[in-house]
């Protein structure tokens, strides 16, 4: 087993919209391992993106512990939580939410922008040499200089891909990467993920409803009911 890097501990979360309570997730438990491809299966309406923003650090669990390189995280302030989120985390989500007045290599900079703004991270050469890299990597030397509405949805996700993996995190967590592209599309970023993984040592978090995408997991966990069992049906045993 490799280092396990993020891990729910019993963790449960109840809205209460309009006075009412609806229990999303409860005693639930999930290791994840740095180099590691993890999807977690589910329909929609199972707690799948209300789990993604607890291990993105995004909310807090009413009970329970999320463990982030062993360290708890639940009682943190929002100042710490946040600078976790922009250091150590990576977030792709269905839409790309590239910033349409940018080019490709400006939105993939971004991040790095953010942590140089605040005195931290590489300096800028270095950073641009990272984000050409990441973006010849995935097929995209050639979009540099275009602007999102230039690009197909498939590149665009791609290039989203990229400027969550800029500031080189320990964690990336994907939310239906692939919800708004067709099959072939959405293969070739689930063969990203994987690579990414293996390649830099990333743990890769990946909840969707799309059954295909097991073919390209290291580890497979079923949602139900609030809750999650493993499917040692992945790609690496």
């Amino acid at each position: 087993m490799g280092e396990i890097v993020l891990k729910a501990e019993g963790v449960a979360k109840t809205y209460r919209p309009g006075g009412s309570t609806v229990p999303v997730l409860r005693d639930l438990f999930l290791e994840i391992e740095a180099g590691h491809f993890t999807i977690v299966l589910g329909p929609s309406g199972s707690g799948k993106s209300t789990l993604l923003n607890l291990l993105g650090l995004m909310d807090a669990p009413d009970e329970g512990e999320i463990y982030f390189s062993g360290q708890p995280t639940r009682r943190l302030d929002e100042e710490r939580r946040s600078r976790l989120r922009n250091e150590r985390l990576g977030f792709v989500f269905q839409f790309d939410s590239l910033l349409p007045e940018f080019t490709v290599l400006e939105n993939v900079l971004m991040p790095a922008r953010i942590a140089q703004a605040q005195g931290r991270g590489p300096g800028r050469r270095e950073s641009d040499a990272r984000a050409r890299q990441l973006l010849s990597r995935l097929g995209l030397a050639k979009l540099f200089e275009r602007f999102p509405y230039q690009c197909s949805g498939g590149e665009r996700q791609r290039a989203a891909l990229c400027r969550a993996l800029m500031n080189k995190p320990t964690v990336l967590l994907a939310d239906e990467p692939t919800g708004n592209l067709d099959k072939t599309n959405g293969e070739m970023v689930f063969k990203d993920l994987q690579e990414m993984a293996r390649e830099q040592g990333v743990a890769v978090v990946m909840v969707t409803h799309n059954d295909s995408a097991r073919t390209f997991a290291d580890r497979v966990f079923l949602m139900q009911d609030g809750t999650v069992s493993q499917d040692l049906q992945g790609t690496r045993q």
